[in-house]
C-alpha cells in the first residue's frame, strides 16, 4: 500500500510525467531518424546520374566554321547543327512572310541579339526524330536550302523553319550562350 501511495505522490508531482514524456519524445525522435534514413536513398536515386551531369551542357568552339558551312555537335546524346549563315541566306530569311509559314518564327526569334549569322538548331526532325541532312559538306539542303530529312521529305529553310513536307514544327533552338565569340555554350 505504501508503495502505491509513493506512485501516487510521484505522479501528483510531476515525475512520472516528466519521464512518459522524455520515452515519447525519444521513440517519435527515433522514428523521425528511421524514417529519414529510409527515405534518403529512395530520393537520391532519382538524382541524375553522373555522365548526364557531365553532358547537360557542351562547349564548341566555333572560330573555323566559315560562313555558310554548318558542323554537327552532340548534346544530350543528340545532334546539334550549328551553321554560320552567309548575308545571303539572312536576307533570304528575312524575306519569308512569316505569317505564311506553319510554325512562325523570325530568324530574329531563332538566333541570339547580335549573332543572327550564328544559327543553332536540335539535329533531330519534328516529324519522327530522323536527322535531317544538310549540315556535312555535300549533303542535300532541300529546295529552300536549309536542310531535308530523307525520312519522310520534310523541307526546312535556311533559318531551319519547316517550308514543306509533314513536320509540325520547326527544327527546336537548344538553349545557348555565347561564352565568347568564338565559343558557344550549349545547355
Amino acid at each position: 500500500m505504501a508503495e502505491q501511495a509513493s506512485i501516487a505522490e510521484a505522479t501528483m508531482t510531476g515525475e512520472g510525467v516528466r519521464r512518459r514524456d522524455f520515452i515519447n519524445i525519444a521513440a517519435v525522435s527515433f522514428a523521425g531518424v528511421g524514417g529519414l534514413a529510409a527515405l534518403y536513398p529512395l530520393i537520391s536515386q532519382m538524382a541524375p546520374s553522373a555522365d548526364v551531369l557531365a553532358e547537360s551542357s557542351t562547349e564548341i568552339d566555333i572560330s573555323a566554321i566559315a560562313p555558310g558551312q554548318a558542323i554537327k555537335a552532340v548534346w544530350r546524346k543528340q545532334p546539334v547543327f550549328i551553321r554560320n549563315l552567309t548575308p545571303e541566306e539572312i536576307s533570304a530569311a528575312e524575306k519569308v512572310d512569316v505569317s505564311t509559314l506553319r510554325d512562325p518564327e523570325t530568324l530574329e526569334k531563332r538566333t541570339t541579339a547580335g549573332k543572327t549569322n550564328w544559327l543553332i538548331t536540335m539535329g533531330v526532325c519534328t516529324h519522327l526524330g530522323c536527322v535531317p541532312l544538310g549540315a556535312g559538306e555535300g549533303e542535300v539542303k532541300g529546295e529552300f536550302g536549309g536542310y531535308f530529312c530523307p525520312c519522310h521529305g520534310s523541307v526546312y529553310d535556311t533559318a531551319a523553319r519547316i517550308r514543306k513536307g509533314p513536320a509540325p514544327k520547326n527544327l527546336e533552338v537548344p538553349p545557348h550562350e555565347f561564352s565568347s565569340d568564338t565559343v558557344v555554350k550549349i545547355g
